[in-house]
């Protein structure tokens, strides 16, 4: 895994508003889960530095000055909510929280997050210059009223909560909450958009609006208030290009509740005779991005060739290199192909060829 990187801001200045990401692999399932760097969500000065960490010794030294803990909701889910003492306001309360914490597009992974609710001057505190809000480790800080530009705290949390999401899925080869979750970040062909320079994972200052798991988040929030009725949500944070269409927004959903965990595998078999084709094509579906490996084993003393090209036949993706005496690899990344065929070509020996693929 990559070291720790820390948070940028959720800035605006006038009309400008950029979102905070929380950077770190998470797998989900049963891969090992890594501890989550945080970000903030922050109103920063035109002139600030980029660059604002969730203060975790600060947070840990407010202990006492918050009320909540654990909270069974309506939904019969248990999750954990402060409220800072500050409020005392009867709609600001941790039952409130949690509820709208239980009532989000979620799966298992609501019952890692703890939510810390706190007035705009605290949330700076813990948060950084001017922040509404941050998260890392497992932990959102947001403000529990509105900000003085309408900015609602419920929108906060959302997006902050879709990073959760993002920390707790996986998307070999890449860190999903820089990319997103596989099936949006395949949806929305990011690792396309890479190879355009359209999209720049994990980029939160120059190229902040094209920062895929910006995206991701957004269309995390986008969702979750269309499941909700919200039908106003505004797109101001990242680029219009990432505006999700239907498609895009129901693999988001599905990211959420039924997300992809392991790759697929695929078995074939066949055998060379002296009347045999010397050719065998053999169509394989890719519909998500990431790792492909294509294991041969081939007859003693065969010379025969392993190839993966693109559907049309002719464009090569990767050719088989070998990994033992009988047997080639091919390891190689899907990147916006939906179909690719694996070649082999017989030489030498004849006899029988097994070929297993494993896709995303």
């Amino acid at each position: 895994m990559a070291p720790p990187r820390f948070p940028r801001p959720f800035g605006a200045a006038l009309a400008l508003v950029a979102l905070g990401l929380l950077v770190g692999a998470v797998a989900f399932g049963s891969a090992a889960r890594a501890a989550a760097p945080a970000r903030a969500f922050a109103l920063p000065a035109i002139d600030e530095p980029v660059g604002t960490e969730l203060r975790r010794t600060t947070l840990a030294d407010t202990a006492g000055s918050w009320h909540g803990g654990q909270l069974t909701t309506s939904t019969g889910d248990t999750v954990t909510v402060y409220v800072s003492d500050t409020y005392t306001d009867a709609d600001t309360t941790p039952q409130y929280w949690a509820e709208f914490l239980a009532h989000l597009t979620h799966g298992p992974e609501l019952a890692s997050v703890t939510l810390y609710i706190a007035p705009f001057d605290e949330v700076t505190n813990l948060c950084g210059p001017q922040a509404l809000g941050c998260y890392g480790d497992d932990q959102i800080v947001s403000i529990g009223t509105p900000y003085v530009d309408g900015t609602a705290p419920e929108e906060i949390v959302r997006h902050e909560y879709g990073h959760h999401v993002a920390a707790n899925r996986s998307n070999p080869p890449w860190q999903a909450v820089d990319w997103g979750p596989k099936l949006w970040a395949s949806a929305e062909n990011v690792c396309s958009k890479v190879k355009q320079k359209l999209a720049y994972p994990g980029d939160e200052s120059d190229h902040y609006q094209l920062n895929p798991g910006e995206a991701w988040a957004e269309t995390y929030r986008l969702m979750d208030e269309q499941r909700a009725g919200i039908t106003t949500g505004t797109w101001q944070i990242v680029a219009p290009l990432y505006y999700p269409d239907a498609a895009e927004l129901q693999a988001a959903e599905n990211d959420v509740l039924s997300p992809w965990t392991a790759p697929q595998t695929q078995s074939f078999r066949k055998v060379f005779g002296k009347r045999t084709a010397k050719v065998w094509t053999i169509p394989v579906s890719t519909p998500l991005d990431g790792s492909m490996t294509v294991a041969a084993v081939l007859p003693r003393n065969s010379t025969s060739q392993v190839v993966l090209t693109a559907s049309n036949g002719s464009t090569v993706l990767a050719r088989a290199v070998r990994s033992g005496t009988r047997s080639r690899r091919i390891s190689t990344t899907i990147c916006g192909q939906r179909t690719v065929d694996v070649r082999v070509t017989q030489k030498g020996a004849l006899g029988a060829v097994s070929v297993v693929t494993s896709t995303p």
